[in-house]
């Protein structure tokens, strides 16, 4: 029953997004991505590595990579340069504990970080656990004891650091609140913009379940659209406006697609076949589709993407050597993106 109308770029989008539809310009779909993990934890770990799950080694997902990549240009920041925001993402793998998400709920509430203790006597415990921590890393206790050590040091800056400021979105002005819409993705992503302000390479932010296999309709049109439809349209507005989006790239997925035909519950269910993801951002063209499938939805007929090609086009975008290679703890060299290529056709 839902309709296809015009947008502000060269593409059509669901009738239920109406604001994004006034954002496209800025936005590109990706219309040919073929991956072939259709269960929820293999496929939510492919779309961040770039790698099926593997017994032997754990890869860093792509917020560690970046946050770690990146981290060089901004040595001012205080707070952790990856953070997950409204739930966890995927771990930093063998880059180590340093570059694992710092998760928060959307309302900036951190857990075990509320102190009550006052400064001088927090310090002096501080100071006391430093010295266990240094003993204990000079008998050589590995590189996961030098991670602990790191952690807990950024830990106190993070407790003393004005930047903390960037996680307070109830402080944001009424109007602006109400344009991102008062969900919690809508304060996630009001996060993510003054994430993105503070200096934070990599931010993510999660709308939750979308695995719509009953009742699909009054699902998407009267809740998880206009939920999305305002928060989305609302950063991405928003970053423009501020003159951010030029050096900031949106990636907006799921783990997978989902299927072209209704099923007998009025649902969708799991399909990696054939399916979407939407970029924007840091001198990617916006308001192009690029790729095309079947005319029933089900095959890509063009060249197919996989989420390697995603990343290597972000680290593309944001100025990052594709040929980065990363040592895992098994002595393997692994290259950034897994080797993706850039899709082309998002730049001039």
């Amino acid at each position: 029953p839902f309709r296809p109308i015009s947008t502000s770029g060269d593409v059509q989008i669901c009738e239920h997004l109406p604001q994004l539809a006034q954002q496209m310009k800025h936005l590109s779909i990706v219309r040919s991505m073929s991956t072939r993990e259709a269960d929820h934890g293999r496929g939510r770990y492919y779309m961040h590595t770039g790698y099926v799950p593997n017994p032997n080694v754990q890869h860093p997902g792509y917020g560690s990579v970046l946050a770690h990549e990146l981290i060089d240009q901004r040595p001012e920041l205080m707070v952790p340069p990856f953070v997950a925001v409204g739930g966890n993402s995927v771990g930093p793998g063998f880059l180590g504990m340093a570059w694992a998400p710092f998760s928060v709920s959307s309302n900036g509430r951190i857990r075990n970080l509320e102190m009550k203790l006052d400064e001088r006597r927090l310090m002096q415990r501080m100071a006391t656990l430093d010295l266990i921590e240094k003993s204990f890393i000079a008998e050589n206790r590995g590189p996961q004891a030098e991670d602990h050590e790191k952690v807990l040091r950024k830990t106190l800056d993070l407790m003393t650091s004005e930047q903390m400021a960037a996680f307070k979105v109830l402080e944001e002005a009424e109007a602006v609140q109400e344009r991102y819409g008062k969900t919690n993705f809508g304060r996630g992503c009001l996060m993510a913009r003054r994430l993105v302000e503070a200096g934070v390479p990599f931010s993510e932010v999660d709308l939750g379940g979308w695995d719509n296999h009953q009742g699909i309709f009054p699902t998407l049109q009267d809740r998880k659209l206009p939920e999305l439809d305002q928060a989305m349209s609302a950063l991405v507005e928003d970053l423009e406006q501020r003159g951010l989006l030029q050096d900031t790239a949106l990636i907006w997925m799921g783990e997978f697609g989902r299927t072209p035909r209704i099923n007998q519950d009025t649902g969708r269910d799991h399909w990696a076949r054939a399916w979407s993801v939407v970029v924007g951002g840091a001198g990617m063209r916006g308001g192009l589709a690029i790729g095309a499938t079947s005319a029933d939805g089900t095959e890509v007929e063009t060249e197919p993407y996989t989420s390697q090609d995603i990343m290597a086009t972000i680290c593309h975008a944001l100025g990052i050597s594709l040929e980065t290679t990363f040592t895992a703890r098994n002595g393997r060299p692994m290259k950034i993106a897994n080797g993706g290529t850039v899709i082309s056709e998002l730049f001039a």
